[in-house]
């Protein structure tokens, strides 16, 4: 599956001729309210919509995770697996909205499922990819994030993880029973404020330890191709786990190849199919380019890793110096 996913992200990157050199331009068109045309929610909307459902867990703690048990170099394998996947989340958004239809109720639906159907006239196809979606998102899409939250809720304030999942169930009902459009104003309110904050936060970190920092660059460049001898508590990765587990975590931070986030583009207002899909691409681009990056740096920085921690609790461990609201 790795292979065929980082396959996919460099054939479309050579096939559309580097769409990433175009990033700047998406960007504008993301910060704008949308086109006079058919659909349900603005590039914004749609955009800070399937940021919510990768901006999260995989972006702290499983970068910690790639670290802990790729080493250092990981990271590079990680932002380097971001910076191509731009052009699979580039494609898959196209696709949606150009084959997208509106319901009889007036709404706006298209998707990788509609895509296999009027596109490939593959109608079995689209039905196994939405029964296969709709069952991973009780696994990729929820319990990952529910567990971690209700981990660390445990863990800091003593609060049971059944008292925190109902109420994380209950908050995202409230959120999701109102359709679309009420994900999207939820989204566009709260992504934007929650990945600052955590970007703020990072920045801290790294200028608070900036003497550290050229050294950190220098070890993750090395560590991506030499692999990381064992150091205190940590027990040494090899060049293949530094690829294996950075190509992993950032596949499963950005979901480029997934199809979920061309769901949601595919109701943004638009005519062109193109223009929705560049602003679709400036996902992947800040969630595993910029975020993840940015706690790479902060954990590698830490030197947590090399006490052999792994996981939430490396993370858990990078930021505890962070000042204020620090762990």
């Amino acid at each position: 599956m790795l292979l065929l996913l980082v396959g996919t992200h460099l054939f479309l990157t050579f096939r559309l001729r580097f769409i990433q050199r175009h990033m700047g331009k998406a960007i504008r068109l993301s910060l704008t309210g949308g086109e006079d045309a058919a659909g349900d929610i603005s590039h914004f909307g749609a955009l800070t919509t399937a940021l919510a459902a990768t901006v999260g867990t995989g972006n702290i703690v499983g970068v910690a995770t790639a670290v802990g048990l790729g080493g250092p170099g990981a990271v590079l394998w990680m932002w380097l697996t971001g910076v191509f996947g731009i052009s699979t989340k580039y494609a898959e958004a196209l696709l949606s909205v150009k084959y997208r239809f509106t319901t009889p109720s007036g709404a706006t639906v298209g998707g990788p499922m509609y895509v296999l159907e009027r596109g490939l006239n593959m109608r079995w196809m689209g039905l196994l990819f939405a029964a296969l979606t709709v069952l991973a998102s009780f696994g990729i899409g929820n319990m990952v994030q529910a567990n971690a939250l209700s981990g660390l809720l445990r863990q800091n304030v003593g609060l049971p993880e059944w008292q925190s999942g109902l109420a994380m169930a209950a908050l995202t009902a409230l959120v999701i029973l109102g359709g679309i459009k009420s994900i999207t104003r939820v989204c566009q309110a709260l992504v934007p404020f929650m990945a600052l904050i955590y970007v703020t936060g990072c920045l801290v970190l790294l200028v608070m330890h900036a003497e550290t920092l050229p050294a950190t660059v220098a070890l993750i460049l090395k560590s991506a191709f030499t692999g990381q001898a064992a150091v205190g508590g940590f027990l040494g990765a090899g060049l293949r786990e530094a690829i294996r587990f950075g190509i992993a975590r950032g596949l499963f931070s950005n979901e480029s190849g997934m199809g979920s986030a061309p769901i949601v583009a595919a109701a943004a207002k638009t005519r062109n199919p193109v223009r929705q899909a560049l602003v679709s691409s400036t996902g992947t681009f800040w969630d595993t380019v910029v975020i993840c990056l940015m706690t790479g740096l902060v954990v590698v920085n830490s030197g947590k890793w090399q006490e052999g921690l792994k996981g939430s609790e490396l993370s858990h461990a990078a930021f505890s110096t962070l000042p204020v609201i620090g762990p």
